[in-house]
């Protein structure tokens, strides 16, 4: 890799005009100082300086070339440290008010079954999982859960929930149609697993404008060990392009500090979101559940996950890009953090209350008590806070076109 050299070199623009051009500015200043006096005095390359040195490079290289190498992206991810996450961080920002400005997207997210055909390793409300109390809800349920959104605010409402087979496609499609005849100004996202390329197509046709399918893990060894067999990480990779090829906003992601998770397997992670190119990738801290295998496993942490949250704005600056409720759930302050990160979405949950515990992927999950209007009146006094402002819009991915 060949570094930059010149003292000139211009730097990234400060959030807002006017103001100073911050932190990470003075890092990269002080950072390029100890590096000519590495070179001057003949210091080894590999020494701590000269490596912390080549992370800025390669957050430089990243905001301005939007890809890294796999080996660059394991160095940047396994290299990282206090100085290059806040230089990483004020070019994420930067980047997030040049398309977003200070405005934050909410979602009203929907968990309308916890039924699931599935057994993956990590998940509450896996198959196998005796002691979950299941429920379905009924069409008019999601439709009272939509009023009260619409109400409220939302123009985006996302219907979430396990691989249910007596939710058929029928009433799938039923759904989806009823929910856009109602209210035709509002985004519809689905999240509801792995389909056919038909039953995706169908489901666009019905009125639905979004499809999140986390990929979980890129590094097919890894996904082997968060899957049972019947699940296979090449299926999951086609289910989403699929979706693209059809036409929806396409949003993938993945857990970060799952168990076994290395910068390596993070590496295929980044290296396959940029070859999907989604419209929409939401990750989250691992969080484990006490009726699974991974009982016993550690927390993925704050500080990783906002730090690939800044990784990926840089990579595609005008991502859709949650703070998801599991940050929230292992730090108080973390769906803040998340969008001081680079992040520009939240999800506050509008189901019934009588079943947000229900829907329980993950121990200590929060919010669960909370009315819909508390959840929307508490997020608006929180990003009000670190000075953003929840919207009332569809934040549909800027220039997409559904049409096209």
């Amino acid at each position: 890799m060949i570094l930059t050299t010149n003292k000139n070199e211009k730097r990234s623009k400060p959030d807002q005009e006017g103001e100073p051009e911050g932190e990470g500015a003075d890092i990269r200043e002080n950072r390029q100082k100890l590096f000519w006096r590495c070179r001057l005095l003949y210091v080894s390359p590999y020494t701590l300086w000269y490596r912390a040195f080549m992370i800025l490079e390669l957050i430089d290289k990243l905001e301005k070339q939007h890809q890294l190498t796999r080996e660059e992206w394991i160095t940047l991810i396994a290299g990282r440290d206090e100085e290059s996450t806040a230089y990483l961080f004020e070019k994420a920002r930067y980047w997030q008010h040049k398309y977003f400005g200070n405005q934050v997207y909410s979602r009203g997210l929907i968990e309308f079954t916890n039924y699931c055909k599935n057994d993956c390793y990590y998940c509450g409300i896996r198959r196998s999982n005796r002691k979950v109390e299941r429920y379905r809800l009924t069409k008019e349920q999601i439709l009272e859960c939509c009023k009260t959104g619409y109400t409220l605010g939302f123009r985006t409402f996302v219907l979430q929930g396990g691989e249910d087979g007596w939710f058929t496609q029928e009433k799938l499609e039923d759904i989806v149609s009823s929910i856009k005849e109602c209210y035709p100004d509002c985004a519809l996202t689905l999240s509801i697993g792995e389909r056919s390329f038909e039953s995706y197509k169908r489901l666009f046709e019905a009125g639905a404008d979004r499809y999140l399918l986390r990929h979980e893990t890129a590094e097919n060894n890894h996904y082997r060990k968060l899957h049972p067999p019947e699940l296979s990480p090449e299926n999951r990779k086609q289910c989403l392009r699929n979706l693209k090829e059809i036409g929806y906003q396409t949003g993938t992601g993945f857990m970060v500090g799952s168990p076994g998770q290395t910068p390596e397997q993070l590496a295929e992670d980044m290296m396959f979101i940029h070859e999907l190119q989604p419209h929409m990738v939401g990750i989250g801290p691992f969080v484990p559940h006490h009726e699974t295998p991974f009982a016993k496993e550690k927390s993925g942490t704050v500080e990783l996950t906002l730090f690939m949250i800044g990784l990926l704005r840089l990579m595609q600056p005008k991502l859709l890009l949650p703070s998801t409720t599991a940050l929230g759930t292992i730090d108080p302050l973390g769906r803040e953090k998340g969008i001081r990160a680079g992040a520009n979405v939240v999800m506050p949950n509008l189901s019934p209350t009588t079943v947000r515990k229900k829907y329980e992927l993950y121990d200590n999950k929060i919010c669960t008590g909370d009315e819909a209007a508390e959840c929307r009146m508490c997020l608006n006094r929180r990003m009000e806070g670190i000075g953003y402002e929840l919207v009332t819009d569809r934040g549909d991915y800027p220039d997409y076109n559904k049409n096209k």
